[in-house]
């Protein structure tokens, strides 16, 4: 995770404490938007909590992430310095927010991409 501007960076787990930790700092550090990469579907849960709690969130293809990283110069490739690109891209290009589908259309979403699979 990594807020803009200042860079300020910091590390959570991938479960529901770790979610739940980063819902509250974003929404006591008062933070508008939160952009994350699609990463075929780790992101869904986060994206979730984030938008329950009323956190402005959007899920950015990463290709664009990542020509927007080359366009700043910034070529190497680490979590914290994807989290940084990210901070940096959500505060510059400000992607719209959407307002997210709810949890029976998620799941009816899924079940349509896996028949069609």
């Amino acid at each position: 995770m990594a807020l803009w501007p200042g860079g300020e960076g910091w590390t959570v787990r991938h479960d529901q404490p770790g979610i739940d930790a980063v819902v509250r700092r974003l929404r006591s550090e008062r933070v508008a938007l939160v952009v994350l990469e699609a990463t075929g579907g780790l992101e869904t849960a986060l994206l979730a909590a984030l938008g329950a709690a009323g956190v402005g969130v959007v899920r950015v293809n990463p290709r664009q992430v990542r020509e927007f990283a080359r366009a700043t110069g910034r070529l190497a490739k680490t979590d914290r310095l994807d989290a940084e690109v990210l901070a940096r891209f959500a505060a510059q290009v400000q992607p719209e927010v959407r307002p997210l589908p709810d949890a029976e259309v998620g799941v009816l979403a899924a079940l349509v991409a896996r028949r069609r699979q």
